[in-house]
């Protein structure tokens, strides 16, 4: 099957599931048709899109600039993320369980350690709300990552895997989870300051298709500039931005060296971002204070290079 044929079906297949989630947004789905939806559509291979600005750009930046999104497929670079095991109601307690399996049907057991943990979940409902950042537990003799979870709302969900394999670039494959219950979809506005547990961040910057280009985000509490930031996952805060629409996955990591245990920072923490294309995305900062990890979620328009210009 040629490019262009694989990326019709896979247009065609995206449009039924956002129908499926928002035309059918007050509509209960029925507990039945959970697992069938949880085995997901065979999507084709899509090129990488991972950005690193902590020190150089990898090669995936030129994929990122060319529109080449990640975190769409459920295999890539080699690995398949087979079907994703979970709780199918809200508010049903359970474990989340999933397996990356190689070209060979085999599980996964070696990971490289990235930015401090060999596999990073990202758990997010497709109208952007509901984002959760978390690291399972790997069973390595089974293959199999788990960690406890529970629903909080109803909805379609993309779940990523973002991992590397020793000796191989990083991979970022990701599947559908559906919740059954009544969903009412989230509004996204364009949106630069947000709160998050008593503390306020702003972003400042801009996204330009195509184009590499600086966004800092400032946190503040009451007023004053937090200067207490600490050490999270190697830096100082975790930048992952989703293009809104088909939820390509991009992650920017803050400029300069990686911070030394028991150091601290803010109230700045600066990124460099490439957007593939011009459009809306939808960013999630992650940043610790005093051993507790905060959210701050934005909404930022990328422009398409000739409008900067």
């Amino acid at each position: 099957m040629n490019t262009a044929t694989r990326l019709s079906l896979y247009g065609a297949g995206l449009v039924a599931a956002f129908a499926a989630a928002f035309g059918l947004g007050a509509v209960a789905v029925p507990g039945s048709a959970v697992s069938a939806w949880n085995e997901g559509v065979e999507m084709s291979e899509h090129g990488e899109m991972h950005v690193d600005a902590s020190s150089e750009m990898h090669g995936e930046a030129s994929s990122a600039a060319q529109g080449s999104p990640a975190g769409v497929s459920l295999s890539a670079g080699g690995y398949v993320l087979a079907p994703v095991a979970a709780p199918g109601t809200v508010g049903e307690a359970g474990e989340l369980r999933f397996r990356i399996l190689d070209e060979g049907g085999h599980p996964l057991i070696d990971y490289a350690t990235q930015h401090g943990k060999e596999l990073h979940l990202i758990v997010v409902r497709v109208d952007g709300a509901q984002f959760r950042h978390v690291h399972p537990e790997l069973d390595t003799t089974s293959g199999t990552w788990s960690l406890p979870w529970t629903w909080e709302a109803a909805g379609t969900y993309r779940v990523y895997a973002d991992f590397a394999a020793p000796g191989a670039e990083g991979v970022t494959l990701s599947r559908m989870v559906q919740v059954a219950g009544g969903v009412t979809p989230a509004v996204t506005e364009v949106r630069t300051t947000a709160e998050a547990d008593g503390y306020t961040v702003r972003l400042e910057g801009e996204l330009v298709a195509g184009a590499s280009r600086a966004l800092t985000l400032e946190v503040s509490r009451d007023g004053s500039p937090v200067t207490t930031l600490e050490p999270y996952l190697g830096a100082f805060g975790r930048l992952v931005a989703l293009r809104e629409g088909d939820l390509a996955y991009l992650h920017v990591h803050p400029e300069g060296d990686e911070p030394a245990t028991g150091a601290s920072g803010g109230p700045a923490i600066r990124f460099t971002a490439a957007a593939p294309t011009a459009g809306r995305y939808l960013l999630y900062l992650d940043f610790q204070v005093a051993g507790e990890v905060h959210t701050a979620e934005f909404a930022l328009d990328a422009m398409a290079g000739g409008e900067h210009e």
